[in-house]
């Protein structure tokens, strides 16, 4: 007998993509303040922050697009 696997909540789901979001989004600044230093490139704390601002919403962009994307194969590869 096959055992079915749990599945996550949305609101689990919800809660560990914003985690997931909120803790990439200061690590990316972190590498930020200490690799752009080294390419010769001296911005603000704020600047850090916006241009981390920024890459985030392209990312979670690019995820949300990438996994609907997958979804359309995977259902239309079930019919």
């Amino acid at each position: 007998m096959k055992k079915r696997a749990l599945s996550q909540s949305r609101r689990h789901s919800l809660i560990e993509a914003l985690v997931n979001v909120a803790i990439g989004y200061w690590i990316a600044v972190a590498a930020q303040i200490v690799v752009f230093p080294l390419f010769g490139v001296h911005i603000s704390l704020r600047q850090n922050i916006e241009i981390g601002v920024i890459m985030t919403a392209v990312s979670i962009a690019r995820s949300y697009t990438l996994r609907r994307v997958f979804n359309h194969w995977h259902v239309a590869g079930r019919r």
